[in-house]
């Protein structure tokens, strides 16, 4: 079932619905990603009522039960970041796509930055700092993100390694075997999901290292194994989900970093900006005309 419809469907039967059935169904609404993803119980739990419940207002939406429900939540979600849906969605509405563009990517660093913890931050550089190794994991675009980490991170002169899918001969979980107490790990993963990034976090966490995780929504599987997680916003029209949010993440981490690393930082960078006078690298500034 497609999202607006589904939207459409559970906003149609609120005013009818008695007091508890009704506030499932305005869970539903405001947490469509996280019920697609957690199972009945969990539900249960987070609104303190029965599973029973649950199944009751699903009939009254006209499914057979709740797992007839959750499948159209399901699909209503992999629909929002489905691109080739998005774009057909993008061709049919009027207005200027550039416009929206601009407005959904100041909504996400907006909201990325109210979902950020002071303290979060605190712990971000407290984990990374007693660190043996850091290991910078991802999977298609979320594996952008782990690169961009990864590179911040050697610019400080940390041990930071990266974990994605075609790193030599190694599938994900082959990586993970190394992971050792003692190290970091730190997880994108924007929807859709990936199941071989959440195995590959579990056996890192089983061996006993700590787990940091970068995502959408506490409903990503990924979670489940993290010491921390932080939340960002990724909507976008076009191309299931945007960097923006994710990108102003890591740029807020590393920063705050860079300053609890003190003179550690400021050798490793003076360091990394000899790089900048490399003329087999880069063509020296002073031959150049603006």
């Amino acid at each position: 079932m497609e999202a607006n419809k589904l939207q459409d469907l559970l906003r149609s039967n609120l005013d009818s619905m008695p007091s508890k059935a009704r506030r499932v169904v305005e869970y539903l609404l405001t947490h469509m990603r996280e019920a697609a993803f957690i199972s009945i119980g969990d539900v249960a739990d987070a609104l303190g009522v029965s599973k029973a419940q649950l199944v009751r207002v699903a009939r009254i939406l006209g499914f057979a039960g709740y797992a007839e429900l959750k499948s159209a939540l399901k699909e209503a979600v992999l629909e929002q970041v489905n691109p080739a849906a998005m774009l057909a969605r993008a061709m049919s509405e009027e207005g200027d796509l550039s416009e929206r563009i601009r407005q959904m990517e100041h909504a996400n660093i907006e909201d990325t930055w109210n979902r950020l913890r002071v303290e979060d931050v605190r712990a971000f550089c407290a984990l990374v700092k007693k660190a043996d190794t850091i290991y910078c994991a991802g999977w298609s675009i979320s594996g952008m993100m782990a690169e961009c980490l990864h590179s911040r991170l050697r610019e400080l002169g940390l041990r930071a390694n990266q974990m994605y899918p075609g790193s030599g001969c190694l599938t994900l979980i082959e990586q993970a075997r190394s992971v050792k107490k003692g190290d970091l790990i730190i997880a994108f993963d924007l929807p859709s999901y990936s199941v071989l990034l959440t195995e590959a976090v579990q056996k890192a966490r089983g061996q006993g290292a700590e787990v940091v995780t970068g995502t959408d929504s506490p409903a990503a599987p990924v979670c489940g194994s993290s010491t921390l997680s932080f939340f960002v916003s990724a909507n976008s029209p076009t191309f299931g989900s945007s960097l923006i949010g994710p990108l102003f993440l890591i740029h807020i981490l590393t920063s705050r970093l860079s300053i609890d690393l003190g003179d550690e930082a400021m050798k490793a960078l003076a360091q990394q900006s000899k790089c900048l006078r490399d003329e087999r690298l880069y063509h020296p500034v002073y031959t150049l005309r603006y």
